[in-house]
Parts: structure tokens; C-alpha cells; sequence
């Protein structure tokens, strides 16, 4: 589950994947291994405190740590901002909060593995749109079927928790493509700090309702306050570490196993089990993007 702004890509000084030492880019692999299962398992946490303060309090709780921990690494310098810049960081924040609100939803009501799956045809779609290629046809149609195999009708399908869960994914494919607005506009990653900041101001509100309407308690808060730096800060320090000393498409072939990664940790961590059609979709879901990577020549 990618909730966090996306890291800015290396600069011209910083040394290209290709030329670090084979420790380097172990060292790479390791910290994307580590920062996918600090995502999964910081939505796995926040999901703990749904009982007490329900996706809604959750997120926003998470809206502050990342505005915290973004702010404090990027340091925006608001009063620089022009019109030009601040548009698209005011869209910018808008879609981030939506999108973490209805990620959230939607694992309350799905769980974290059907969640993310849904969540990933985002970027999968941003990807596949943009090519022209017959084989990224072909990883539609994959992607497609697996949609369909997660969304057959059931008794017990939650239809309003699937939907939530597209939402997501509409809000990450706005959210690609307003990152690489703001990146162009904004330097470094004062533009992703900016909209965590203006998120979080737009969730204050969210916050008092949820703890007048009922008190929250300490584990309730520790956990979301857990899912913040577990999904947000943690992951995005590592993205910066690893697009160091891996080439970008081993990077995005990788962030294409976070759906297997949220099954995982939902089935262990959460007892969140999946049925045999429910694992074939996001291995049709995994594998559409995989082929679409490998097969990419840039």
C-alpha cells in the first residue's frame, strides 16, 4: 500500500543505480524488502484501532504523523510558493487524504489484501494507459480478468468496500500525476511536505469530532500514531535510500509485490484468510505489472 508522497527521483549528483557496488544494491533490495513490509504492516497496525476510532480517526491521525515527518525532512518554504505551485499542492493534498480515506475504508470491509490489490490498478493503469505495446494490451486484459475474478457476485460480496477500494485506486492515478505536476514546479520535496501539511490541517477538524465523539484510547492512538511513521515516514526515507542503488525498474517491479505483501501480512497478522479466486487475482494483478516492467526498454 503506497500512501506516502513518492520520493523525489536522484538528482544529477547522486550516482546512478548502475555504477553502485554489488553491496550497494543488496543493501538496496534489503531496504525495499523492509520498507514494503513496514507499509503492509503499519496498515495492518492502524487497522487495530478501527474498533475505537474507525477508519476515519485512523487516517487522520496518520495525516499528522506524515505532515510531521515530511515537513521536518523537506522544510518548505510556503511564503516562496507561487499560484502556478500552489494549485496542484492544494489538489495534491486533497487527493492524498481521499486516498488514504478510502484505502482505509475499504480494509475495514475487505481486508488489507483485497484492499491494496484494488488499490494498485492505479498505477498499474497510469502504466498500461501510456504504452502503445501489444504485450501491455495483454497485461490489461490480465489485470482486467483479475478484477473481475475479485468482484464475481457473491452472497457475501461487499460491493460499497470493492468500490472504495477503485476509489483508492482513482486517487493514486491522480496522485501520480499531480506528483509529476508539482515535482516539475516545486524543488526537491517541498511541494509532497506542502500537501501532507495542508491534509493534515484539513483532517484537524476530523480529529476533534472522532475523540468528542468518543474518547479515544491510548492503544487506539499509539497504533494510529504507529501506522503514520510504519506507512509514511519509514517508507519514504527507505524510497530515498533505495532509488540510490537500484536501477527504477527493478524499484517498480518491486513495489508491484506490495499486494502479495498486504495478503501476507493480513493472513498472519490479522487472520484476514484469501480463497484460492482471491489469490489468483492479485497473482493476475502482480503479474500484469511484472510482465509490463520487464518487457518496458526504458
Amino acid at each position: 500500500m503506497r500512501t506516502r508522497p513518492a520520493p523525489p527521483a536522484p538528482t544529477r549528483a547522486t550516482p546512478p543505480a548502475a555504477s553502485e557496488p554489488a553491496g550497494g544494491r543488496l543493501a538496496g533490495v534489503a531496504t525495499m524488502v523492509g520498507s514494503g513490509l513496514s507499509n503492509q504492516t503499519g496498515a495492518a497496525i492502524g487497522s487495530l484501532a478501527f474498533p475505537v476510532l474507525g477508519p476515519v480517526g485512523v487516517v487522520a491521525v496518520r495525516q499528522y504523523v506524515a505532515a510531521l515527518a515530511l515537513i521536518a525532512v523537506a522544510r518548505p518554504r510556503l511564503r516562496s510558493f507561487t499560484w502556478a505551485q500552489w494549485w496542484p499542492v492544494m489538489l495534491l493534498a486533497l487527493v492524498f487524504g481521499t486516498m488514504n480515506l478510502s484505502l482505509y475504508s475499504a480494509i475495514d470491509r475487505v481486508g488489507l489484501g483485497l484492499a491494496v490489490t484494488l488499490e494498485f490498478l492505479g498505477p498499474l493503469t497510469i502504466a498500461l494507459a501510456s504504452s502503445r505495446r501489444r504485450v501491455d494490451v495483454g497485461c490489461a486484459v490480465i489485470a482486467a480478468a483479475g478484477v473481475v475474478t475479485l468482484m464475481r457476485p457473491r452472497p457475501s460480496t461487499d460491493y460499497p468496500g470493492l468500490a472504495l477500494g477503485l476509489l483508492a485506486a482513482g486517487c493514486w492515478a491522480s496522485y501520480i500525476l499531480l506528483n509529476r505536476t508539482v515535482g516539475r514546479r516545486v524543488p526537491g520535496a517541498q511541494g509532497a511536505a506542502a500537501a501532507a501539511g495542508i491534509s493534515a490541517v484539513m483532517f484537524l477538524p476530523v480529529g476533534v469530532a472522532v475523540a468528542v465523539r468518543q474518547p479515544p484510547t491510548a492503544a487506539a492512538v499509539a497504533c494510529a500514531v504507529a501506522a503514520g511513521i510504519l506507512s509514511s515516514a519509514v517508507p519514504y526515507l527507505a524510497d530515498l535510500f533505495t532509488l540510490r542503488r537500484v536501477p527504477p525498474r527493478a524499484f517498480g517491479l518491486f513495489m508491484s509485490v506490495n499486494p502479495v505483501l498486504a495478503a501476507l501480512v493480513g493472513w498472519v497478522g490479522l487472520g484476514q484468510g484469501l480463497g484460492g479466486p482471491e489469490w489468483a487475482s492479485i497473482g493476475a494483478i502482480v503479474a500484469a505489472n511484472s510482465l509490463s516492467i520487464v518487457t518496458s526498454r526504458g
